[in-house]
């Protein structure tokens, strides 16, 4: 039988007897990793970790590579003329700093910064998306800044103004989100002093800048007009005028918003439910008949406002106060107006409504634009110790004459007060 042939292909015999050449090679193959850079693998088995030739660890993650190899650098301990966390001694760095001290507290500074930097938590697109995008300054909208803004095309942000930040935080505190249902009764003890005015004018600030429609009820016992002064004479009367009298006589019926719309009217998103007309009914609302439709109201809107007309002591006007969260007590500048406002909310604290009294808002309309005898501010001073705070309507045609009130044709001060009822109003909510 022929001799096999040895395979001169097999590693084991082609350099067997060959020591030095083994060894050369060796040698050589651990100097070319050297020089590229090899990352050493780690193994994803705990148990293999040393086990691998040359002691390296086998792993396909560079995280865990990474993590193997300060490990193996901790194990070897720091290099000559350096510290464990690879900082040069101040042995070694004597030569630059002649106060080993100073460097020392340094360096400990240093070591400080990057453990903090190590310890904490990396930002990530879900938790903090912000701090990855830079915030940008508010675009100013009127006046020099707006207009630098609009010539530069931006270029130029100055910034809004202090005027339009004001303006900014009280859209803000108006447009806030509400949980549950708030009602705000206006009142006063005299009539012709702005009352209506101010309810109109209030709540179409309300739809301006909440996202939820609000809803105005006619509670007057005395033929209110609080959707003619809304909607404007003419286009009430060629309207279906139903009343607050119809939707009594339907309550029971009506189970959605759909239903409960065929009584109401519209003043752009401000809801309105008309007061009755009729003299002999006008008076007959009683206290359990508003706190119904109080009720039917709350399951569709976050904001009411009720008109309540002149008095505190009609029929209905319990059962209002009853459900009433706060009050705009409306007053005017003559000083039989400035008395009245003053004794309704001594009647109201009189009477089992102490917190309503004194969280109220006293709103004086300078409705008539008083003589220069009066003096206004010793009047708001008289007014403004005894409720939570008071606002001030200047003088305004679109409110004076008793016809319709539209925002658009109202003065920049006059819309700026209502704007500050409003959020007023929505502050005593939340």
């Amino acid at each position: 039988m022929a001799d096999s042939v040895q395979n001169d292909n097999d590693p084991a015999t082609a350099t067997e007897g060959q020591p030095e050449f083994r060894s050369r090679r060796d040698r050589r193959r651990a100097q070319d990793d050297a020089r590229t850079g090899t990352m050493p693998i780690v193994s994803a088995d705990p148990s293999d970790q040393g086990t691998a030739s040359g002691g390296l660890i086998q792993s396909s993650s560079w995280a865990a590579a990474a993590a193997a190899a300060d490990a193996t650098d901790a194990e070897s301990g720091p290099e000559e003329g350096t510290t464990a966390d690879g900082n040069p001694t101040p042995a070694a760095d004597a030569a630059v700093v002649d106060d080993p001290g100073m460097e020392t507290a340094a360096e400990g500074s240093r070591s400080a910064e990057r453990t903090a930097l190590r310890s904490a938590p990396m930002p990530d697109f879900i938790s903090s998306p912000g701090s990855f995008v830079k915030e940008q300054k508010p675009r100013p909208v009127g006046g020099f800044r707006g207009a630098l803004y609009r010539l530069t095309g931006g270029a130029w942000n100055l910034g809004p103004s202090a005027k339009q930040r004001q303006e900014d935080e009280l859209a803000r505190r108006i447009s806030r989100q509400l949980q549950g249902s708030f009602n705000t009764a206006i009142l006063s003890l005299k009539g012709g002093i702005g009352k209506t005015s101010t309810t109109v004018g209030v709540g179409l600030t309300l739809a301006e800048y909440r996202g939820d429609p609000p809803c105005a009820i006619d509670a007057n016992p005395d033929s209110g007009d609080l959707v003619e002064r809304a909607l404007g004479e003419g286009i009430y009367q060629r309207s279906t005028p139903r009343t607050i009298t119809d939707l009594l006589g339907n309550l029971e019926s009506i189970d959605s918003l759909t239903g409960l719309s065929r009584y109401m009217h519209h003043a752009g998103r401000l809801h309105l439910i008309a007061g009755e007309q009729d003299p002999e009914v006008s008076d007959s609302l009683t206290a359990a008949e508003y706190l119904k439709i109080r009720q039917l109201i709350s399951s569709y809107y976050s904001v009411a406002l009720t008109d309540c007309g002149t008095g505190v002591t009609h029929n209905a006007m319990k059962g209002i106060l009853q459900s009433a969260d706060n009050l705009i007590i409306a007053a005017g500048y003559a000083v039989s107006g400035a008395k009245r406002a003053r004794s309704t909310l001594h009647w109201l604290a009189s009477h089992g409504y102490e917190e309503l009294a004194r969280n109220a808002i006293v709103v004086i309309t300078d409705k008539d634009e008083v003589s220069t005898r009066v003096d206004k501010s010793a009047i708001e001073e008289h007014l403004s110790g005894i409720c939570r705070q008071l606002i001030a309507v200047p003088h305004d045609r679109g409110v004076a004459d008793g016809d319709l009130v539209t925002l658009d044709v109202l003065r920049p001060e006059t819309r700026r007060a209502y704007k500050e009822i409003a959020a007023a109003i929505v502050d005593g909510y939340v």
